[in-house]
């Protein structure tokens, strides 16, 4: 069975998927896919600017398997070419073959060989934080109860991780000369290192807060620019910055709180551009609920249940939707989104060795 993983692994990662520069078609990957799931009706929809998805149905199954094939970049640190699958004794290196094309092969291996109902979603446009494939599939009567996402989680079920969200800042100040004495309060600049000093405060403050194995709220201010040089009091500043939540954690109130952390007047603009939720999805009551009916769909299924994690994964969405979804996948994060990417062969063997399992 592993030979036949890696024979599709090595097919899936010759495509290009990489997302920049969205460059992906119906054609391709897809095509390979639709060629290779005999006995399934496929559906391949094209969503713009690179965004492709394929659902794959044999028989009436009210369970979907759901994996991206698109990937990031591959970075100049790569000692071989990423788009070719190099095998060595216990593992398969290339680009995407842990994030997560080596899924994607083991459930294409695992259909050739059963009989039973199932049903795959393949995305391609994870990578670039724009859901539009999920969204469009959810949006639709689709017929499904629960999703298995596939991301790298060591082959156990992780029922829960945090949500995400990505925020633009906008400050204002005066343009003058810096020997001004009201240097210190006319600067944009000095206006945003307050509140960034003000923001870490804040998510010290929340570091006793708890969910499901994960303590405390993940912060990262990732971009600060504005300004004109040493002698010009900065009119401008703009701040990019990131937190990830708890389950438990209500989203507007973290923006509320950030938001009046700047001084009167010197916030121009706070946009969140991004926003993926928890998982589970809901207030604490029914987070909790959906999380324990996640647990027991595992058990169900066979599965050893693993730690919350940190990382997003489109599992939300499926949650968010009312489904019972989990992430299920083989691989280690840590090799995701790195130059030599990899994933152990022992991994694969055992995740397509329990989709053989549950299809069957």
């Amino acid at each position: 069975m592993l030979d036949r993983v890696l024979r599709h692994l090595e097919s899936l990662v010759s495509f290009d998927t990489r997302n920049p520069p969205r460059a992906i078609t119906t054609a391709g990957i897809f095509a390979y896919l639709r060629a290779h799931l005999p006995g399934f009706e496929c559906t391949v929809t094209d969503h713009g600017e690179g965004a492709v998805s394929l659902l794959a149905v044999r028989g009436n199954p009210r369970r979907v398997f759901n994996v991206h094939l698109d990937t990031v970049p591959s970075s100049p640190a790569w000692t071989a070419d990423p788009l070719r699958l190099r095998i060595t004794a216990d593992r398969a290196i290339g680009l995407g073959a842990c994030d997560i094309k080596g899924a994607a092969a083991g459930l294409v291996a695992a259909a050739g060989v059963t009989q039973g109902d199932a049903a795959f979603l393949f995305s391609s446009d994870e990578e670039a934080n724009d859901a539009r494939c999920i969204d469009a599939f959810l949006a639709r009567d689709h017929g499904f109860a629960e999703a298995i996402i596939a991301e790298p989680t060591q082959c156990e079920a992780v029922l829960a991780h945090r949500g995400i969200s990505s925020v633009l800042l906008r400050f204002q100040g005066q343009a003058g000369h810096a020997s001004g004495e009201n240097a210190l309060h006319a600067s944009a600049l000095h206006h945003a290192m307050r509140w960034g000093s003000r923001a870490l405060d804040l998510v010290d403050a929340e570091s006793h807060q708890r969910f499901g194995g994960l303590t405390g709220l993940r912060f990262n201010i990732g971009r600060v620019e504005g300004g004109i040089k040493a002698n010009v009091i900065a009119p401008a500043a703009e701040v990019r910055f990131g937190f990830r939540p708890l389950p438990s954690m209500a989203f507007e109130q973290l923006h509320d709180a950030f938001g009046k952390l700047a001084e009167p007047g010197a916030l121009a603009r706070y946009e969140e551009t991004f926003r993926g939720p928890s998982l589970p999805s809901g207030d604490i009551a029914l987070a909790e609920a959906r999380r324990l009916e996640a647990r027991d769909l595992a058990d169900e299924l066979g599965l050893p249940i693993g730690n919350a994690v940190d990382f997003w994964t489109e599992a939300s969405l499926f949650s968010r939707a009312g489904m019972t979804a989990f992430v299920y996948g083989p691989g280690d994060i840590a090799q995701a989104h790195t130059a030599d990417e990899w994933v152990a062969l022992d991994q694969l063997q055992r995740y397509t060795d329990s989709i053989v399992r549950i299809l069957e």
